[in-house]
């Protein structure tokens, strides 16, 4: 049985490099770029003031002051600038060019403006409230870089660059199918002994939020020959089969066997982990397969640790990995088996250090804790019984 960091380290050291597709920037939000965003132009592309006020040449201001300088003429945004004249003041207003000559900016509030006219009182120093040409990006500078997973920021930084497109890379096409004789449709009448299928709810949303197109195959039987076939089925044109339960030991666990009947190598089953332990991970010439617990709690706990890192290592993010965060536990904790374990808790925030409140029900069926989280505390076994206030750490689930 692998360790919980064998198999993750195992998953994505597997994971294919992307296939690249140009998109309108507009498109990009939340894409992964696949090649280096190079500046096109310096940015700023020139000399402007970020402040309202007066652009002034400082050699103009002789001797200890005050100082009396008229003003001609004004520069605004979007227009060329006037001539600087020696002995001047320009009115210049946030995001104007400086006119040629002039070498600061007196903001407004610091002078007294009478009739065409103004006293400066203060001296400034060369280069006071300008921002230079390029002291954002050079031209030729790497604006952004391959395996950024594009965010609002940085789809108005390419923008900026002057870019209209970019190289991303293509969304993986996730495929999942749920077992068991026991499910039915929610919504349909309700049979005793059939429960909701709720699992592929949960794992669609979050593969989509990690970047991929998804379909939900129906669901298959406990029966070997119709799981086959299924699997087969949904196979066709995927990159990420994902299967819910069957998995595990029990006489109608078919899943392992269909898998390897329709074509795929497993390359690990089970790991040192709760929930999750009948974890299974697969791949044929094509296509990877993960096969979940069929518990939903289990599943979704799962998906969060392996799937959603897989997806975003075959898009070529950097950081597929979610970091981990420290925060103070507000309740006694301890292994509950030899076990790594992700216990369901809430995180506070709004308090230094942070506080982690595990949540009550810890059963991998139980839907409500999963409902309820926001993050995973992680509980190696090694540590032993761990006192109210102790350190651990954290997996938020808005960072997956």
């Amino acid at each position: 049985m692998l360790s919980f960091e064998q198999a993750l380290r195992a998953l994505l050291e597997g994971a294919v490099a992307p296939l690249p597709e140009r998109v309108a920037v507009g498109e990009a939000d939340g894409r992964v770029l696949v090649r280096d965003l190079l500046a096109l132009s310096d940015l700023p592309g020139w000399d402007h003031s970020t402040m309202d006020g007066y652009a002034v040449s400082v050699v103009d201001l002789v001797g200890d002051g005050p100082w009396i300088l008229p003003v001609e003429g004004e520069s605004r945004t979007g227009h060329d600038p006037p001539e600087h004249r020696s002995g001047t003041a320009c009115r210049i207003f946030t995001g104007a060019r400086i006119p040629r000559g002039a070498d600061a900016v007196v903001i407004q509030e610091q002078v007294v403006r009478e009739a065409d006219t103004i006293r400066l009182d203060r001296r400034v120093e060369s280069g006071a409230w300008i921002r230079h040409r390029g002291d954002d990006l050079r031209a030729g500078g790497i604006a952004l870089e391959a395996g950024t997973r594009l965010s609002p920021g940085h789809l108005a930084l390419a923008a900026s660059a002057d870019a209209t497109s970019l190289w991303v890379a293509r969304r993986p096409v996730v495929t999942i199918v749920s077992t068991g004789d026991e499910l039915r449709h929610a919504g349909e009448p309700a049979v005793e002994g059939k429960l909701p299928e709720s699992g592929s709810v949960a794992i669609a949303a979050m593969a989509r939020r990690a970047g991929a197109w998804v379909r939900v195959a129906p669901a298959a039987p406990d029966d070997l020959e119709e799981t086959r076939a299924r699997i087969e089925q949904a196979s066709r044109g995927t990159d990420l089969l994902v299967t819910i339960g069957g998995v595990s030991v029990g006489d109608h666990d078919v899943v392992r066997p269909a898998l390897e009947a329709a074509g795929y190598g497993l390359e690990f089953w089970r790991v040192r982990m709760k929930p999750g332990k009948p974890l299974a991970v697969g791949r044929n010439a094509t296509a990877r397969a993960l096969c979940l617990p069929g518990n939903p709690t289990s599943a979704q706990v799962t998906f969060a640790l392996f799937g959603m890192p897989l997806l975003r290592a075959m898009q070529g993010d950097a950081a597929p990995v979610p970091p981990r965060v420290c925060a103070l536990v507000d309740a006694p904790l301890k292994a509950s088996s030899d076990r790594l374990e992700f216990v369901r808790a809430r995180l506070d925030t709004r308090v230094c250090p942070w506080r982690v409140h595990p949540l009550r029900n810890q059963a991998s069926g139980a839907t409500t804790s999963m409902a309820h989280a926001d993050c995973l505390a992680v509980i190696s076994p090694e540590r032993g019984p761990i006192a109210a206030g102790s350190e651990v750490e954290v997996i938020r689930l808005a960072d997956l």
